[in-house]
């Protein structure tokens, strides 16, 4: 019976520490996805140039004041205001009280529109502008939507590098 007690002893403490450890390298990966940065997909025509259609992993972080409040140019990750489950990358061409006109649908027509980007919000819009659901399409992005700026690619790694802002 003594050896049965011991075994049993030594493997709860054993779970319990693996349990401990496990539950640190949640709460580790939480807070930092959660408020320094994540690395994400992207995937699709509407970042051409800048991304490959084929696929891209990138880094996108949180704790700059840039990544709540971007400006022109940055590429930034989006809650989508038309499916929450999606989360677009786009960049940034508009920062609030901006002037933006734009051509509505450049595939059939020529019309333009013009906006003024309310305060709080940003006017985003894809690099691939004939194949791209943006704020043309669904209008300006308030910065809660804003989930983080894209600084890095990561692969393919003939892309590999840091991601600026671009001027628009």
């Amino acid at each position: 019976m003594g050896s049965s007690s011991s075994f049993w002893n030594r493997a709860s403490r054993e779970a319990m520490k693996s349990g401990v450890f496990v539950a640190k390298i949640y709460c580790f990966l939480h807070v930092t996805t959660n408020y320094f940065g994540f690395a994400g997909y992207s995937y699709g025509p509407s970042m051409i140039p800048t991304f490959r259609p084929s696929g891209n992993i990138y880094l996108a972080e949180r704790i700059s004041k840039r990544s709540q409040e971007p400006i022109r140019g940055d590429v930034v990750v989006l809650r989508s205001p038309e499916d929450p489950n999606k989360t677009p990358i786009k960049r940034v061409i508009g920062i609030e009280g901006d002037c933006i006109s734009f051509v509505t649908d450049p595939r059939n027509n020529d019309t333009s529109k013009t906006v003024v980007v309310p305060k709080g919000h940003v006017f985003v819009q894809g690099d691939y502008t004939h194949n791209s659901r943006d704020s043309r399409t669904f209008g300006t992005i308030p910065y809660g939507l804003i989930q983080g700026r894209v600084f890095w690619r990561v692969w393919p790694f003939e892309d590999f590098g840091p991601l600026g802002p671009t001027p628009t």
